[in-house]
């Protein structure tokens, strides 16, 4: 039933990164850590266990940071939680959209919900269990896994550690359902993980440790890209026409754009390497803010006006007459455990067909293929190095793993106040975060305030990376694993 994945490996090395001064000091500390503990982890196999090998920022995650702890001599393996039952991954969506306080996601969690819960988790389990041995650390990564952990833990004597990425900077009647839901499946659990103090229940706060999510700066995702290969990545994919011979063969799997009717055509000419780009890339989930995002590039469209006075003031508005919005997210249909993704993106493409055709002509909604890995890490990577200003519009946010990348990029970001966003970016100094996620007019303010000041948006970029490189490059998170299982052990 479990889906044991082969063996994660990386481009390079540890020893590749040290080579790079930019991160020979963050590798060196890494590899102190490891020597501290490795003797102690000699024997033993750490298992990763998510619910999906694509899809989310886990399972971005996780490929790198597996191999480099490998690459350190560690042992870690990663397994995936597999199951038919469409109402399981329907009950998991509910709970995460709980932990984040939708109250429309209802009240109690039903004895027949627990039920469907526990069973999954029991039939992977019983998969799983030949694969380990009693000296084996588990860590369970959200809720989707959480009863399976507490199954081998108690049934095999292991070190269960549970990972939470989600959760809500305040309490409210759905978060308190979620958690009241949850709580008896943490026994059996030594330890507890979560990305922000503010997202630990009451009853974890004596065995919890903040770990934030990290990238790896060399994946295909967010290593710097040639003028050249970037150009190829476009073409290669479909989201720019090759008006000169392109090296690299078309991918097999190329992107595609939602049309007014809903049908699928390919994107033709979007002016990503022209034009001012305002991008999202997300999951298409109604936490992203997708819709007040929309409105708000609607009401950035309409505050524009032809003015025959100041030069400069002509060119501010042609800079946002010109700016196109781009909303990008996975092919819900390749995302096993979110079952509302369709949904949402039909919502979508519902406003975008209802916009003024001369607005709409400004807007393109993406759906990025997932059947290649380095593919979409690329495409993602060259949309997010052409726009001029990335938005995370999300009503909540349990870290927000496309920011630090952006971030990364030295790109200004136009974040929200959810927890794990603000986490990252201080506000006007690293990007600016909206007040309100769902005011369009204040969406479209910042817009245009960080597309009219490209030095302002240049001064943001650089802080913000140096941001990510302080606290959230991955040698950081294996660091504070290590550090977590040398006092566990």
């Amino acid at each position: 039933m479990i889906d044991i994945l082969p063996q994660a490996t990386t481009k390079y090395s540890l020893d590749y990164y040290a080579t790079d001064p930019i991160f020979s000091v963050p590798v060196a500390d890494v590899q102190a850590d490891a020597k501290k503990i490795a003797a102690r982890l000699k024997g033993r196999t750490i298992w990763m266990v998510n619910s999906t090998a694509r899809g989310g920022g886990v399972a971005e995650m996780l490929p790198s940071l597996i191999a480099l702890m490998n690459n350190l001599g560690i042992t870690v393996r990663w397994a995936v939680i597999r199951t038919e039952r469409q109402e399981f991954f329907r009950l998991t969506k509910r709970i995460h959209n709980l932990i984040h306080g939708d109250r429309s996601s209802g009240a109690e969690l039903s004895a027949e919900e627990a039920e469907i819960y526990a069973a999954v988790n029991a039939e992977n389990a019983a998969s799983f269990k030949k694969e380990l041995s009693p000296r084996d650390i588990l860590i369970v990564h959200d809720p989707q896994p959480l009863p399976l952990g507490q199954t081998l833990a108690r049934e095999l004597g292991l070190l269960a550690v549970w990972r939470c990425h989600i959760g809500l900077d305040r309490h409210t009647e759905a978060t308190k359902t979620a958690w009241r839901f949850l709580r008896p499946y943490l026994d059996g659990y030594r330890h507890a993980i979560f990305s922000a103090p503010e997202y630990i229940p009451d009853y974890c706060t004596d065995r919890s440790t903040i770990i934030h999510p990290a990238i790896d700066p060399l994946s295909h995702k967010n290593q710097e890209l040639s003028v050249t290969k970037l150009t190829g990545i476009l073409c290669n994919s479909g989201l720019q026409p090759s008006y000169e011979p392109v090296v690299t063969p078309d991918y097999r799997h190329r992107v595609s754009m939602l049309s007014e009717n809903g049908s699928s055509v390919p994107p033709g000419e979007l002016g990503l390497l022209f034009r001012p780009i305002v991008l999202q890339v997300s999951r298409w989930d109604r936490l992203k803010g997708w819709a007040p995002l929309l409105e708000g590039f609607v009401r950035l469209k309409h505050s524009t006006v032809v003015n025959n006075g100041s030069n400069k003031l002509q060119r501010k508005q042609d800079r946002l007459r010109l700016s196109r919005l781009v909303l990008a997210g996975p092919d819900p249909a390749a995302v096993a455990d979110d079952p509302e993704g369709m949904q949402v993106l039909r919502e979508i493409q519902e406003r975008y067909a209802s916009l003024d055709p001369e607005i709409r002509r400004d807007v393109s909604v993406i759906l990025l293929p997932m059947e290649s890995y380095k593919e979409n890490a690329l495409i993602v990577n060259a949309m997010q190095r052409c726009a001029a200003v990335i938005v995370q519009n999300s009503l909540q946010e349990g870290f927000g793993l496309s920011v630090t990348e952006a971030m990364w990029k030295r790109k200004a970001v136009l974040g929200t106040q959810a927890c794990g966003i603000r986490h990252q970016i201080r506000d006007g100094r690293d990007g600016l975060l909206v007040s309100n996620p769902e005011d369009p007019a204040e969406i479209a303010d910042k817009l245009a305030l960080l597309l009219n000041n490209s030095i302002r948006r240049y001064n943001m970029g650089r802080s913000a990376q140096r941001r990510v490189y302080d606290q959230f490059l991955v040698f950081r998170q294996i660091s504070g694993y290590l550090k977590l299982l040398a006092k566990l052990i």
